[in-house]
């Protein structure tokens, strides 16, 4: 089954636990050393792969242990740079914000202007 716009979020879930659970067979690992290597609970591991809702830290964790960390890059692929802006910036430096240095003046003795 593909994931499609129309797709619900229980059939995601579902979809992706078994997906993890087929590559995990897969590599011939049971679900305590798939638990152990990702620093989950065996537990979380079944709840996953059962298509229930887990935290994002541990399907983080799984798919490290199952190497598969690198396709999230394709998940959520970085906005590339708009070249025209490259070129608006290009050797425009930002510059720190700050007052301007007046020139040393020596302080001034300050008087009420009714002493004689």
């Amino acid at each position: 089954m593909n994931i499609e716009a129309t797709t619900t979020d229980k059939a995601i879930l579902e979809i992706i636990g078994r997906r993890i659970a087929e590559n995990r067979l897969a590599r011939n690992v049971n679900q305590n050393d798939i638990a152990g290597q990702a620093g989950v609970s065996k537990s979380t591991v079944v709840r996953l792969e059962d298509g229930r809702s887990t935290q994002l830290v541990n399907l983080i964790r799984i798919l490290r242990a199952l190497d598969f960390l690198t396709n999230l890059e394709a998940l959520i692929p970085q906005v590339p740079v708009n070249p025209v802006d490259l070129i608006k910036l290009q050797g425009k430096k930002r510059r720190r914000a700050s007052r301007k240095k007046s020139a040393k003046t020596t302080p001034q003795k300050w008087s009420w202007g009714d002493e004689q």
